[in-house]
C-alpha cells in the first residue's frame, strides 16, 4: 500500500459503535474496516475518462488574424503602454 495520512472525520454515535463492533468481530481495525468500506465506494464509480478540453471555434469572418506573428503583439503591447503613460495626470513639484 502507498502513503497514509491522518485525517478526521465526524461520524454518528451508533454508527460508529456499530463498525467497532463488527471490527471486533472480523478481529480488524476500524481503520482496515472504514478504508475497506472507501474501497469498495470508489471501486463501484464508474471510471469514465474525461473528455478533453476543446476549444470552440470563435474565428471570425475576414480571413487571418490581425496579429498572426507573436513578434508583433509585444509592439502591440509597447504601444499601449506608452499611450498610457503618456495619458497618466502629472504631478506638479512645489
Amino acid at each position: 500500500m502507498g502513503t497514509h495520512m491522518k485525517t478526521t472525520v465526524d461520524l454518528n454515535d451508533a454508527l460508529l459503535n456499530r463498525a467497532k463492533r463488527i471490527a471486533t468481530q472480523r478481529q480488524t481495525t476500524l481503520r482496515a474496516l472504514i478504508e475497506d468500506g472507501l474501497r469498495r465506494v470508489v471501486d463501484d464509480q464508474p471510471r469514465t475518462a474525461k473528455t478533453a478540453f476543446k476549444l470552440r471555434d470563435a474565428s471570425v469572418k475576414g480571413g487571418t488574424a490581425l496579429l498572426s506573428d507573436p513578434r508583433e503583439w509585444r509592439e502591440l503591447e509597447d504601444a499601449h503602454l506608452a499611450s498610457l503613460i503618456s495619458k497618466a495626470p502629472t504631478t506638479k513639484k512645489r
